[in-house]
């Protein structure tokens, strides 16, 4: 009696949406669905109720030493809850495995030709164990160095066109994170690679750095300017690269669900990171973005999609993007394909916010340049939902600090809101949004004292609504979300935080 009454609600809410989607003309300035099912759907996302999955974050991490940090009982407990809600409300849920550095010691100082091992260079941790004797080959280099800092090098695929296989890469600082450098350094087949600092004033001594991505068996180091200069100065010079470390690697799980509807060769993505730091619950950083898109999914269980919707919960997001990077990494090529495009909430309910959007078409003319096409109408679809509602947004750059790095990376089109994190609000901001300027939008960025008292509970709602209204549009119609040529999808990298 019970299934059947499911059933009967189940066919009830399924027709209650059908009839008028079928009535509806299309009204979304970007073409994208009818209004009926964004509205439906934005309204099922209550605040309320994504505020309830925030509780039950920090109670997990409080019952689990203060944290949810990946490799830690908390993040199991997060990571348990989340799934088991996606099987109850009938998704397909799979837990997909990632590696982590669990543990990294360096046995011995570095080699690198007749440099002097820790003050002209030092190993990246964490470098993996190698030796290896090599032709160097220099990246897209900026020699002499620009007077600002500019430098791409490595930071995209076609740097590494006229690479040979084999050699070790030397490539130099600036623009995009070290780990975006390395990984595509890694794609490209080198054998070993070498970081070296920019040039300018401020950037020409290497230090010690933990990047918390590693390629394996190949070794890599970051070296002063000086050193980098010397090595591209004579082409094809051979040097010998070595590491001596022992790198341990631990394993967690990302959290996939996907609806049983929808077809398959189009497939809408929508992710966020489900790991906090270790110093802290992590309810802004990111159970906010976590909670509202499990909201969203639960709350559209019943509707019946025409594109196949996956929502991803990824681990180890705070040491590396390693939960998406090694999933997109995972796929093959026909499989990132069949990806449409990724929408990314990483902290949606900063205290002192304002809401960012993805600058897809780089109309900032800020850092990283336009993301893959698409990604300028994923950004205008967000801008017509605050705009419908009075509210400003301003765009931010993909700089490759969140989960969005590895699916641009490989040329699928993303976008998605962040409200700020420890950067500090400009008067300009304060006007514009409200709050104070002068302080961080998040004051609580990465601490402990990110708890439930850290999240505004206007943005908290506001930006719930924006994820419930972009999801459900692109779970129905992908009319302006433009295929894209294979190749452009051919090599992956997914950068970190750090540049």
């Amino acid at each position: 009696m019970r299934l059947r009454q499911g059933v009967i609600r189940a066919l009830a809410v399924a027709t209650a949406i059908a009839v008028p989607l079928a009535l509806a003309p299309p009204a979304h300035a970007g073409g994208h669905v009818d209004d009926a099912f964004a509205r439906l759907l934005v309204k099922k996302v209550k605040g309320v109720n994504v505020n309830k999955h925030l509780k039950t974050f920090q109670a997990l991490a409080t019952a689990n030493g203060g944290n949810r940090a990946a490799g830690t009982p908390g993040y199991d407990a997060s990571r348990d809850y989340v799934a088991g809600k996606l099987r109850q409300a009938g998704y397909k849920v799979s837990l997909q495995p990632i590696n982590f550095v669990e543990g990294w010691t360096e046995n011995s100082p570095p080699l690198l030709g007749s440099y002097t091992p820790n003050e002209d260079f030092y190993t990246f941790q964490p470098s993996p164990a190698g030796d290896v004797t090599a032709l160097v080959q220099g990246v897209d280099l900026t020699l002499p160095p620009s007077p600002a800092p500019s430098s791409t090098s490595g930071c995209e695929a076609s740097d590494f066109a006229g690479f040979q296989a084999g050699n070790i890469a030397l490539i130099q600082r600036g623009t995009c994170p070290f780990a975006t450098k390395i990984r595509l350094a890694g794609f490209a087949g080198a054998s070993g690679i070498i970081v070296f600092n920019e040039g300018q004033p401020g950037r020409t001594e290497a230090n010690p750095l933990d990047i918390g991505e590693w390629r394996a068996g190949v070794p890599m180091v970051y070296a002063d300017f000086a050193v980098g200069q010397a090595l591209a100065a004579t082409p094809g010079t051979q040097v010998r690269l070595k590491v001596d470390a022992t790198l341990t690697l631990g394993t967690d799980e990302n959290v996939i669900a996907e609806t049983r509807g929808g077809d398959p060769r189009n497939v809408v993505m929508v992710g966020g990171h489900l790991d906090s730091v270790h110093e802290g619950p992590g309810i802004n950083d990111n159970a906010s973005g976590s909670a509202a898109i499990l909201e969203t999914a639960l709350q559209m269980r019943h509707f019946p999609v025409r594109n196949k919707v996956r929502f991803a919960f990824w681990a180890a997001e705070e040491i590396g993007l390693l939960g998406s990077d090694q999933y997109v990494e995972s796929l093959s090529q026909a499989e990132r394909d069949r990806i449409r495009l990724y929408l990314n909430f990483d902290m949606i309910a900063s205290p002192n916010h304002a809401t960012f959007l993805y600058d897809g078409d780089d109309s900032d003319a800020t850092g990283a340049p336009a993301g893959p096409a698409g990604s300028a109408e994923i950004e205008a679809g967000f801008e017509d939902f605050y705009e419908a509602r009075r509210l400003p947004t301003i765009g931010t750059d993909f700089d490759g600090r969140s989960d969005y790095g590895p699916f641009i990376a490989v040329g699928i089109p993303s976008g998605g809101i962040f409200t700020g994190a420890e950067q500090i609000k400009t008067p300009e901001q304060a006007a514009l949004f409200g709050g104070t300027a002068g302080v961080a939008f998040d004051p609580c960025y990465h601490q402990a004292c990110d708890t439930l008292s850290n999240v505004n509970a206007t943005a908290l709602d506001v930006n719930s609504d924006a994820i419930a209204d972009s999801t459900a549009r692109y779970a129905f119609s992908l009319r302006d979300i433009p295929r894209r040529p294979a190749a452009t999808t051919a090599v992956l990298s997914a950068p970190d935080a750090r540049e």
